[in-house]
């Protein structure tokens, strides 16, 4: 008979990627946070953190534009190892053969032992690079019966085998894919900056479907940047052209779209119950509408851009913002339940935003009247000043960790 410590060590640790699953629901089957006590911890990294956290046993893992992987012990927050890679680490950790993956903006994708930070080894894109200031994220790989999926700059969708780093097959679309493949039924669905949406086949790469964005005066290509999710045979995804679609995940057909005009939709959308709940860029709004019409039932006001996504638990979503203020909202009544702010957003809130929580009128006018892509950079430094949430939420027995670009990771409770 097992002892118990041998029977715990043959049980694999059940991994909890990112946005809940590897179909990006956005649903932590675990306690939330219905009364927020404070900050347990926090931990410092040296530039902004874009990326989201992820959590395997006791580990928080963690990237940063300071271009490390960070390791961080859950409950402690002191840090287990860190790894340097050569280029900001934009994209969220996946864990794997006892190995964490992540894709950094200097091409490559890394396979890292869990315990000891230790290179294993490391796949060579062909390129990568943010395609304008607003291209926060890197693909988030996606780990499945030993394979390893993610998108890249180089234009390619890449299948690598988790264990040795070599290439089983890649894919090659008309743009940069930084969006984080979704897993559904032996499918992998991902969009890219080329404007279409793909259904490729997970074994051999073969393409199933693939569906063209309507496109807008502003975007005619109707880019993909963020990560679609799955849920009851149909697939949600947002573009830039300022429309969410619903497509038959098997045909590709569309089921609905809704558009917003004016505002992106690059947050991953949470799917629970019968609703989608997704949030807004420029018109800053928390939609939840009927995720078989397309129907709304309410929306929350959150003032200003929303690139970190929407996660539930219980009866709570959970949504970070722009001005640096984590909101856990009630899913059926859009109340307020609690909100977090960051000591950036407190000490800056002033200088970047008025009472109302939009923008102050020399940061709106600066954008109105912006020439340059450097004119646009200069107003989005004032923002992420307030120590901006555009990672998302990690959920795990009443503690929330997330990423914010005062260089923290922190742990609520």
């Amino acid at each position: 008979m097992r002892t118990k410590s041998e029977y715990i060590n043959a049980v694999e640790i059940k991994h909890i990627p990112f946005h809940g699953d590897l179909s990006r629901t956005g649903i932590f089957h675990t306690t939330g946070i219905q009364k927020l006590k404070g900050i347990k911890w926090k931990f410092q990294t040296s530039n902004r953190i874009f990326s989201s956290p992820v959590i395997h046993g006791d580990s928080v893992f963690i990237g940063s534009d300071d271009s490390k992987l960070y390791s961080i012990n859950k409950s402690s927050g002191e840090l287990n190892w860190e790894f340097q890679s050569q280029g900001p680490v934009k994209s969220s950790a996946a864990v794997g053969n006892g190995l964490v993956y992540f894709t950094s903006l200097d091409g490559f994708l890394y396979a890292i032992n869990i315990h000891t930070g230790i290179e294993k080894w490391r796949f060579q894109t062909k390129d990568e690079k943010t395609l304008d200031p607003w291209d926060y994220y890197l693909s988030t790989p996606a780990c499945s019966d030993g394979k390893v999926y993610f998108g890249s700059g180089d234009h390619h969708i890449y299948a690598i085998d988790g264990a040795t780093g070599e290439e089983i097959w890649k894919y090659k679309t008309e743009g940069p894919v930084h969006a984080s493949p979704t897993l559904y039924k032996e499918t992998l669905y991902i969009g890219s900056f080329d404007g279409y949406f793909y259904a490729l086949d997970i074994q051999t790469g073969t393409e199933k479907w693939k569906f063209r964005t309507v496109g807008d005066t502003w975007f005619p290509r109707g880019d993909i940047q963020g990560t679609a999710c799955v849920s009851d045979g149909i697939v949600y995804f947002g573009s830039r052209d300022y429309n969410l679609y619903a497509l038959d995940a098997e045909t590709g057909r569309g089921k609905w779209n809704f558009k917003a005009p004016g505002t992106w939709i690059i947050t991953t959308p949470t799917v629970h119950d019968g609703l989608i709940y997704f949030a807004t860029s420029d018109d800053s709004q928390l939609y939840a509408m009927d995720a078989k019409t397309g129907v709304l039932k309410w929306n929350f006001p959150l003032y200003i851009n929303t690139f970190g996504s929407s996660v539930m638990t219980g009866d709570l979503l959970y949504v970070g913002n722009m001005n640096g203020k984590l909101y856990a909202i009630n899913k059926e009544t859009a109340e307020l339940q609690w909100l977090f702010q960051t000591e950036s957003s407190k000490s800056n809130e002033s200088k970047v935003l008025q009472e109302d929580g939009r923008l102050v009128e020399h940061l709106k006018e600066k954008i109105q009247n912006a020439k340059t892509i450097q004119d646009f950079v200069e107003v989005y430094d004032d923002i992420m000043s307030l120590g901006s949430i555009l990672s998302t939420p990690f959920i795990e027995d009443g503690s929330i960790y997330v990423g914010s670009t005062d260089g923290c990771l922190y742990a609520l409770e």
